[in-house]
């Protein structure tokens, strides 16, 4: 599931977005979860960092899609940024907030998809990141989609994957860093857990495959918003 936010002022433009992406979307065979937002400030409100692709207006009523970006990237570094606008040269200050390029109106079904496929291709590489993590006397390359959850314990980070368990000397909030984008939450001061294999929640933990975590009550209400925000932007 790719999730996608359009930010669009415009009703025709936003229907136009919505209609390409699902007919891509059956074309491809891609799964798409889309969520449409009016404005900039819309989206910067209470951001999270679950998006994978935005399409921006630049030119909007409260907040124009620059400055929406600009705060967008205090908070998230990988998601992908694609700008919509009338005039090109409009375009080139997304250079300044790292953006992937910008889709011209009116739009195009043809020239929307060559934008789409580029930053598909680049979440594509995205989501196959590794981690080269510690084996006896060797390294292996773990993808991270394979880790059910990071322990702190002993001042060792233990990685937990699906088929073994990985020792490392190094802090929790490195490996947060490192895995900014993959979508892993903090359920307690001691684990990390990928949002994306989490099979249940009871009162106090959470179930990561065969394990059960605790869940901490100074973690809990924003360890469940973005297990929530997971799920329903991929629904």
């Amino acid at each position: 599931m790719i999730r996608i936010a359009i930010v669009e002022d415009e009703k025709a433009c936003q229907s136009q977005l919505q209609n390409y992406l699902e007919r891509y979307g059956k074309e491809a065979g891609q799964d798409f979860g889309i969520t449409i937002f009016q404005d900039g400030i819309d989206i910067v409100e209470n951001y999270q960092p679950r998006w994978d692709i935005i399409f921006m207006d630049i030119k909007m009523k409260h907040m124009d899609g620059m400055s929406a970006a600009a705060r967008i990237r205090e908070f998230d570094s990988a998601v992908v940024l694609i700008f919509i606008t009338t005039m090109a040269q409009y375009a080139i200050k997304g250079y300044e907030v790292d953006a992937l390029d910008f889709v011209l109106k009116p739009l195009i079904y043809p020239q929307f998809v060559t934008k789409l496929q580029k930053a598909l291709n680049m979440l594509g590489k995205r989501k196959q990141k590794y981690l080269m993590l510690p084996a006896e006397d060797r390294k292996e390359r773990v993808c991270v989609n394979e880790i059910l959850f990071i322990e702190v314990k002993n001042h060792n980070l233990h990685i937990v994957t699906k088929s073994r368990t990985y020792v490392m000397r190094r802090s929790m909030q490195e490996m947060e860093k490192e895995l900014e984008g993959c979508h892993f939450s903090r359920c307690s001061n001691s684990y990390l857990v990928n949002l994306g294999n989490v099979t249940g929640t009871r009162k106090e933990t959470v179930l990561a495959g065969e394990y059960e975590l605790p869940v901490s009550r100074t973690k809990k209400k924003q360890f469940l918003k973005e297990l929530s925000d997971y799920l329903t932007v991929g629904c």
